[in-house]
């Protein structure tokens, strides 16, 4: 078990990743303790300030401001659902913390101060500070930081390109942080937030905001994946139940209307940026079509059974690699599946998912195969 307990001007907060399978995983990191150093002298004096934390990851940020500073008018905003999972998992000895926003309903009022976690993506990179440009008072402050081996390549050039860098802070256990004021490039003004592609055989266009998982191109998984997934939906009764479980851009379950209309389609992803993508695809290509969008982290809430779900698992968490997020989905997923429902999988052959599926599901067979990815389906016997 890792340290869980953050110091910082004398206030300890114990932080845990949630998740089964992240038990090991500290839950902050150098990058959080320097935010929080920096945050904090600009805060002092003045608990007047409009904080706004960006891309928090586990609590550190959101949680040690609201501790260290409990007058301030405090935001969170993130991208992914998990945090919403690890504030309700770290704030259980505290007082009740509010549920942080995400890009679905991002907050419209101006703040004072941005702390923002750097993304590892530098076009997301620059889609933050474009929309932090907009909501930033004339003397706002933006404080930014990043282990610095997950920073983005471009990022001091994104940085430079977008706002006034006032200081650059020394590397401090691996992280540094950047201070800066606002610019003038907003989002209205940008016109490559959405790029994208056409998927072969329908045409069907498929965009997505910066934040999305290969939204430039079909990622190989995925191509792997959609000829089994063809064969399965066309197979399916009228008005069956699909769930497209971290969807990304909503591509897999963008192919399976362009195939069968006649279907309930929800659509899943932890990024509210992600589901964003998959609503305007959707919208786009089938205004009609009976579809839902829910942002969460791991399988939608409720206790409806679906009769085929659509997984490219991530297997990454930030700077994590490994298979405990597909674990937890297969887990999940198993629980979902109607009778006679299946699940259908795509993974780096060197990840194993053969054994790992069979340890949720009874029945498990290989698909189709290519030197890196492997296709399989997962259900349960019948009684």
């Amino acid at each position: 078990m890792s340290d869980e307990m953050l110091h910082i001007a004398g206030l300890g907060l114990a932080l845990k990743r949630p998740g089964d399978g992240a038990n090991y995983l500290r839950g902050w990191d150098a990058a959080d303790e320097l935010l929080l150093e920096h945050a904090s002298e600009q805060i002092a004096g003045r608990p007047d300030q409009r904080v706004l934390v960006v891309d928090d990851q586990f609590g550190a940020l959101t949680l040690g401001l609201g501790r260290l500073f409990p007058e301030i008018s405090l935001v969170s905003l993130a991208d992914n659902a998990t945090l919403a999972t690890a504030l309700q998992l770290n704030s259980a000895s505290m007082a009740p913390v509010a549920g942080p926003a995400s890009w679905l309903e991002p907050p419209l009022q101006t703040f004072d101060l941005v702390v923002l976690r750097i993304p590892r993506q530098a076009d997301y990179l620059a889609w933050v500070l474009r929309w932090c440009n907009q909501v930033l008072g004339p003397d706002g402050v933006i404080i930014a930081g990043g282990m610095i081996k997950h920073l983005p390549d471009q990022s001091s050039k994104v940085f430079a390109e977008l706002v006034n860098t006032r200081m650059v802070s020394r590397a401090w256990k691996k992280a540094r942080v950047t201070v800066s004021t606002p610019g003038d490039s907003t989002l209205e003004s940008w016109n490559a937030q959405w790029q994208g592609y056409d998927l072969p055989e329908s045409g069907v266009r498929v965009d997505a905001l910066p934040a999305v998982f290969s939204r430039r191109k079909l990622d190989i998984g995925t191509r792997e994946l959609l000829p089994a997934m063809g064969n399965r939906v066309v197979d399916l009764p009228a008005g069956s139940r699909l769930l497209d479980l971290a969807c990304g851009n909503g591509v897999l379950g963008l192919a399976a209307l362009s195939l069968c209309q006649d279907l309930e389609v929800i659509f899943s992803d932890v990024s509210s940026q992600a589901v964003l993508s998959a609503r305007h695809n959707v919208g786009r290509a089938f205004p009609q079509a009976l579809t839902r969008f829910v942002h969460c982290d791991g399988m939608p809430p409720g206790t409806a059974e679906f009769d085929l779900i659509l997984l490219n698992p991530p297997f990454h968490e930030g700077g994590v690699v490994g298979d405990h997020i597909a674990l937890t989905l297969f887990r999940q997923a198993a629980a979902r599946l109607a009778p006679g429902g299946r699940v259908l999988v795509v993974g780096n052959r060197h990840l194993g998912y053969h054994r790992s599926l069979k340890t949720s599901f009874s029945l498990v067979r290989q698909l189709a195969s290519s030197p890196k990815f492997v296709v399989f389906e997962a259900g349960h016997q019948p009684p």
